[in-house]
């Protein structure tokens, strides 16, 4: 990728919707979407991540479990509900899930909150990874990220946490830009007077 087609698809970059994505992954192409997506700042090289592949059946499996676990959490679901959690995860042929693990790291140790930022950025990097292989990709995390039971159904530990799902796959739809900041309007010079 040149330098002008890095900054086309950086200033272009949009999340397609996930019910869009469909075709295949082959196993090449997520290797090398993960080694890219690893690739990212890490202070002390802890590597706080690690990625879970839902694919194939599986994608089924885990939807039913995530509308057990609802209904089982907040009572009775109606079978448009259901079919809703049911499909969560088989929408797109391949969802990376994004894990932050956070690691013990001695004396003086780096603090937990800069690791998960490490994990954010693999997620990113992860978008990023996707569109240079000629995929797109949609980053999310829903109501299962921040529910303990949920997250053990989908093969986390107790001490992991979600950085995000990232729904993987190829379309041809083109979605026209959203409104975006004014960089103007989020940046400040710094003060040393506390003004800044």
């Amino acid at each position: 990728m040149t330098d002008q087609a890095l900054q086309q698809h950086l200033s272009t970059r949009r999340s397609p919707p996930i019910a869009s994505l469909g075709g295949e992954v082959p196993d090449g192409d997520i290797r090398s979407m993960l080694e890219l997506a690893s690739r990212v700042p890490d202070h002390g090289m802890l590597v706080p991540f690690r990625f879970i592949l839902y694919r194939g059946d599986s994608r089924t499996v885990v939807g039913q479990r995530l509308a057990d676990r609802l209904q089982e959490r907040d009572g009775p679901l109606s079978d448009a509900a259901r079919q809703k959690e049911e499909e969560r995860f088989s929408r797109a042929p391949l969802v990376v899930g994004v894990v932050f693990v956070p690691k013990d790291n001695g004396p003086k140790p780096i603090p937990e909150w800069e690791q998960f930022l490490c994990s954010g950025a693999v997620a990113m990097n992860l978008l990023h990874a996707a569109s240079a292989l000629g995929y797109r990709a949609n980053w999310i995390t829903n109501w299962y990220s921040d529910d303990a039971e949920a997250r053990t159904l989908l093969g986390l530990k107790p001490e992991e946490r979600v950085a995000g799902f990232v729904h993987i796959g190829r379309t041809d739809i083109n979605l026209p830009d959203r409104e975006r900041p004014r960089v103007e309007d989020l940046m400040t010079d710094y003060s040393p007077d506390g003004k800044g």
